[in-house]
């Protein structure tokens, strides 16, 4: 009896239709990204450990597949880590050439990345991810059109692929805000390290754990309030969350620093055509110890997902790779959510599969016609002069079966989603022509058998 074998843990098989999906929405990241002047750039499908031990820490080594590599002629051995995600490539790739490169600097990339955590709805071991990153711009104006120019391409992707403000949201917080809401909650400033810590994990964590970290850290009775009312999703917006904590008029600061800044989003949005999506949300941290600016998360609205998106500004990370001080924001996109979104919306084609241009229905004795046709069509005329394509070969599919029954075998290139069918029949071809045959309107015509290929590219131009 043979072995059989299933795929690795968190891990996808991709047939057919799963490939296309994939196709699909790489196209899809890809295609807006051009659209708003980003190049492609990619990398090592794995790095050096320290690396992202630069980036994250010690900690972060446990959540990676890393391994030794083979011994040299002397016995030293490398450490390496297959890629959890691309920014510190990114970093990495920019830090090198950072002085030669144009400003802004606008890349994205789509690689596969690895993750070695366990699997749970949306998250695998496995997956592509769509990395966007700008880095320039010097003043805090110009650093606010970057934030939210990231933030448009992301919402922008998600509208290209049918999702509206109905389906998903931009949940937006601030360094600086966060800072203002700790010292309303009587964090002391040389705490705020721990306090972003612990507010970027204090939903997943239990009483007792917080409790822990409480007495660890030697957190006053007020701080403890106030950390319990975020962990119970109390917002601070309302005034009823300030009761007791004494923060006085500093809250109406507060709140009319994010109403200015909800304005400005609104209104910067709001131009791009992407009114009521964003909104204020002071649980959105996403690890405020590396960004150190703007971030946000793209959340399902009706919150029966994970994350489908997150970044924000991270204006020291190029110098933390040895490169010069360079301010940068961007964001990450995983494709496992967005399918399982896509899915439950109802937001994915009926077949992503491509669908052939042209079917030749073959009914000569055998298939040296048919086969030089197929040739003819799939052809791309190239120009050497101008090192191009200027005429791309169609898609040209014919039936594998050996009936030579018209009726049949027009059928099936009905079937197969063509929009021309060529037929190759014994009476017509005596006479040097074929009929071209228009699968949607089922109309037909004779062509001389020389200008079908002409023919079918002048009808497809139309």
């Amino acid at each position: 009896m043979s072995n059989t074998f299933q795929p690795p843990p968190g891990t996808r098989d991709f047939y057919p239709e799963a490939m296309a999906i994939r196709r699909f929405i790489e196209d899809t990241w890809r295609r807006v990204s051009i659209r708003h002047g980003f190049v492609e750039v990619d990398g090592p499908t794995f790095e050096y450990l320290d690396l992202y031990r630069v980036k994250s820490g010690d900690e972060i080594v446990s959540q990676l597949f890393h391994f030794e590599s083979r011994a040299d002629k002397e016995g030293k051995t490398e450490h390496f880590a297959l890629r959890p995600e691309f920014t510190p490539t990114l970093a990495r790739m920019v830090a090198v050439k950072a002085n030669a490169l144009p400003k802004p600097i606008k890349w994205f990339s789509i690689p596969r990345c690895y993750r070695a955590e366990r699997q749970q709805k949306g998250r695998l071991k496995e997956f592509i991810q769509w990395n966007v990153d700008m880095l320039g711009g010097d003043t805090p104006e110009a650093k606010r059109q970057y934030d939210l120019e990231s933030a448009a391409l992301c919402l922008e992707a998600l509208r290209e692929f049918g999702l509206t403000s109905d389906d998903v949201k931009l949940l937006w917080n601030d360094r600086s805000v966060v800072e203002h809401l700790f010292s309303l909650g009587g964090v002391p400033s040389h705490r705020y390290a721990f306090a972003f810590y612990l507010l970027d994990r204090i939903a997943k964590l239990s009483p007792e754990q917080r409790n822990k970290l409480y007495d660890e850290n030697e957190v006053s009775e007020r701080e403890k309030t106030f950390f319990e009312k975020l962990a119970a999703g109390e917002s601070p917006l309302d005034a009823a969350f300030w009761q007791n904590l004494g923060a006085g008029a500093e809250f109406e600061s507060y709140t009319r620093t994010i109403a200015t800044t909800q304005e400005t989003i609104d209104r910067t949005l709001g131009a791009m055509g992407l009114a009521g999506f964003a909104k204020y949300d002071a649980s959105i941290v996403r690890g405020l110890a590396y960004y150190t600016g703007f971030v946000f998360e793209v959340s399902d609205a009706q919150g029966e997902n994970r994350a489908v998106a997150g970044g924000g500004r991270y204006d020291n990370l190029i110098e933390m790779f040895g490169g010069p001080s360079l301010p940068a924001v961007g964001f990450g996109m995983g494709d496992v959510v967005l399918e399982i979104l896509l899915r439950e919306r109802n937001k994915l084609p009926a077949s992503a599969l491509p669908r052939p241009a042209v079917f030749v229905v073959n009914a000569l004795p055998d298939v040296t016609e048919a086969t030089r046709l197929l040739a003819m069509l799939r052809e791309s005329q190239w120009n050497p002069e101008r090192t191009a394509i200027l005429r791309p070969g169609l898609h040209a599919v014919t039936s594998s079966k050996s009936t030579k029954n018209i009726g049949k075998l027009i059928g099936e290139a009905s079937g197969s989603g063509a929009k021309f069918a060529v037929i190759l029949a014994p009476d017509e071809f005596s006479r040097g022509v074929a009929k071209l045959r228009d699968l949607a309107t089922r109309e037909e015509r004779e062509v001389p058998i020389a200008e079908i290929v002409p023919q079918i590219h002048a009808a497809l131009s139309r």
